[in-house]
């Protein structure tokens, strides 16, 4: 991958296709993160991140630089594909075998296994009650690790609107584990 920065790649892509592959290097791992924490399954993550891309590549003629990350249009780009995605399954739920999966290393009890998995399970079952919006928010400051003010680009809010949305949600969640007899402290999240 080269050192040119996203507006220098995005040029040259716009004026020959194949330079969309740096673009693509670049940020195939973080977009397929974020849908992966947004539908659960790998297969499911792995087509709709080809269909980001795919999207991205044959609308990079009409994109323009607004000042706003080319990172944060290919995760609107995501969203929207996620959303439709969710819309489609909506009368057909689906468990995931990733959610399935238990990791018995990192505990020496059954019974220290047994409550951490109720409450991941607790924790998962709070998260997809919460609206997309939120979900969204979650995904992008833990799975991706981003900062307020990159999650504000990617979803057309203020920093200070994404800092205020991610308190309350964080207190909503601790109160519904709390009201479940399990308290969460600041430092869990």
């Amino acid at each position: 991958m080269g050192d040119r920065d996203d507006s220098a790649c995005l040029q040259a892509a716009q004026q020959d296709a194949s330079a969309f592959s740096e673009l693509y290097e670049r940020y195939v791992d973080r977009i397929y993160s974020y849908i992966y924490h947004r539908v659960g399954n790998v297969h499911d993550a792995q087509d709709l991140t080809s269909r980001t891309f795919y999207r991205a590549l044959s609308h990079l003629p009409e994109y323009q630089d607004k000042g706003i990350p080319f990172s944060a249009w290919l995760y609107r780009i995501a969203h929207n594909l996620v959303a439709n995605w969710h819309r489609d399954r909506q009368r057909r739920p689906v468990v995931a075998l990733d959610d399935m999966i238990i990791d018995t290393a990192s505990h020496d009890r059954p019974e220290a296994l047994a409550e951490s998995e109720e409450t991941a399970q607790l924790l998962h079952q709070l998260i997809r009650q919460l609206d997309p919006v939120r979900q969204e928010l979650l995904v992008l400051k833990f799975s991706e690790g981003l900062s307020n003010a990159e999650i504000g680009n990617i979803m057309g809010r203020s920093e200070g609107a994404i800092k205020s949305l991610y308190h309350r949600t964080l207190l909503a969640i601790r109160k519904e584990m709390s009201k479940k007899g399990i308290n969460i402290d600041e430092d869990s999240f």
